[in-house]
């Protein structure tokens, strides 16, 4: 992250993102800000605050594409949840505290992986020893601890054998000369109660996990299970990794990761917003922005890891506002979010690039799946034309549901030969403007397209 310049960072994003270049360029200053944030002085780097961001724009343009692409940009820890699964504080349902815990819990299943991985090699070296103890016959270990009884090293014929025994053994075994044998091993088993707790809370509101603790004070159970050596191997391997992590320090990286490189992408934002028809408290809406307040602007959530601080997480709202205006939104919501973007609904040129050049380009994605098969896809350049001439048209006269619409076009109009691939005779098909016109032309022609709406 260091090394990318907000130029580098859209131009990154271009690779996946078609057009929406003023939303590109507000999340490269968002991300780069934050690099320039860690590089003042310690007195004024805690005053400086992220400046959160509103995407406005129909489905289907990139809004969610471009944060979560910006995550995995940055390596950020990031997590994605929609604004309408919130109720207001006493109500049933999730509270809005529930996504800085879920983002935590995420960061630290991430972070403890990577440690593991760190690990590897040290885990695999002490199980290797652990199956060699399984391996090695109990008559010569014990010949060979007896050898050494009072803390002195006494050399003999039978500690010789044995040391001998177990690197042939050891040989053997990194050869995979040992795959097919099985051992008897000791596997853990934590059975968990099934308990469920009724409340107007969700089990994220309290202040620990009851099922963690349940499963703290019950014993641990032993299964002696009869696998291979690679699975055996495998198991042993993943126990010691788990062994070898510092989980205190894997929740403190977590908690330091989300505080000061966190992302919450806050989707359909706009409909938590009142139009002021309502009457009555409602829930869903002002009382959930009510209860984002704080949390955007920056306060202390409680979680099973600890305390964790919302200052300097980077929230990223989108919505579709179709019906209702960013000014619907109470206004001191509307203070923490001070950066809004409107990105551009889609058109014909952009359904052409979408279809073509991105790395994840939708007809290279069909391409490579029918090459599976043994079958040459080709598309025609008139054929992407049409293709997105239809789509147009079609989002035009019904729903505009952005690129999305691509998704539907294309099963249909591969529907045959997705079907017919494993038992084709030509391994070579084209698809050209003839062919795209005689497959959709039921979906252009047809008035009634509500079936054909994803």
């Amino acid at each position: 992250m260091n090394d990318l310049k907000p130029v580098d960072i859209v131009a990154e994003l271009d690779k996946y993102i078609i057009g929406q270049n003023d939303a590109k360029r507000s999340v490269a200053i968002a991300l780069r800000n934050r690099w320039r944030r860690q590089q003042v002085p310690d007195s004024l780097r805690d005053e400086i605050a992220p400046k959160n961001i509103i995407l406005i724009g129909p489905t289907g343009v990139g809004k969610t594409e471009i944060a979560r692409r910006l995550s995995r940009l940055s390596d950020s820890p990031f997590f994605k949840v929609e604004a309408s699964k919130f109720t207001e504080v006493g109500y049933v349902g999730r509270d809005v505290e529930s996504m800085v815990r879920d983002l935590l819990e995420l960061t630290v299943n991430a972070v403890r992986a990577a440690e593991q991985e760190a690990v590897t090699d040290k885990a695999w070296r002490i199980a290797e020893e652990r199956m060699l103890d399984l391996l090695l016959p109990k008559a010569d270990r014990g010949r060979a601890e007896a050898a050494g009884e009072g803390g002195l090293e006494v050399v003999n014929t039978s500690a010789d054998a044995a040391s001998s025994t177990r690197e042939k053994l050891r040989k053997m075994l990194q050869a995979g000369k040992m795959d097919s044998r099985y051992v008897d091993l000791d596997v853990a088993e934590r059975n968990t109660p099934m308990v469920e707790i009724f409340s107007n809370v969700g089990m994220e509101e309290m202040g620990f996990n009851f099922k963690d603790m349940l499963g703290s004070l019950l014993p641990k159970n032993t299964r002696r299970r009869k696998i291979k050596v690679p699975e055996a191997m495998k198991t042993m391997a993943a126990e010691e990794a788990q062994n070898l992590v510092d989980m205190d320090t894997v929740i403190q990286d977590a908690i330091a990761k989300v505080e000061q490189s966190g992302i919450i992408f806050l989707d359909e934002i706009d409909k938590i917003a009142g139009n002021g028809k309502g009457h009555g408290p409602d829930v869903s809406r002002e009382g959930v922005q009510r209860d984002l307040l704080p949390i955007v602007e920056g306060s202390t959530v409680n979680t099973k890891y600890g305390p964790v601080k919302t200052d300097h997480i980077l929230f990223i709202a989108s919505g579709a506002f179709h019906t209702i205006k960013p000014s619907d939104l109470i206004p001191e919501l509307q203070g923490r979010f001070p950066i809004r973007v409107t990105l551009d609904a889609l058109n014909r040129r952009d359904f052409v690039r979408i279809l073509t050049e991105p790395k994840n380009a939708l007809l290279l994605q069909y391409i490579a799946l029918l090459k599976t098969e043994g079958v040459e896809l080709v598309f025609s350049d008139n054929a992407v034309e049409k293709i997105a001439e239809i789509a147009e048209e079609v989002n035009v006269r019904t729903e505009n549901i952005g690129a999305r619409r691509l998704h539907t076009l294309m099963e249909r109009l591969l529907e045959d030969i997705l079907f017919d691939a494993p038992d084709v005779q030509d391994a070579h098909l084209t698809v050209d403007e003839a062919y795209v016109g005689q497959k959709l032309k039921a979906i252009k022609d047809d008035e009634d397209l509500s079936r054909y709406i994803l």
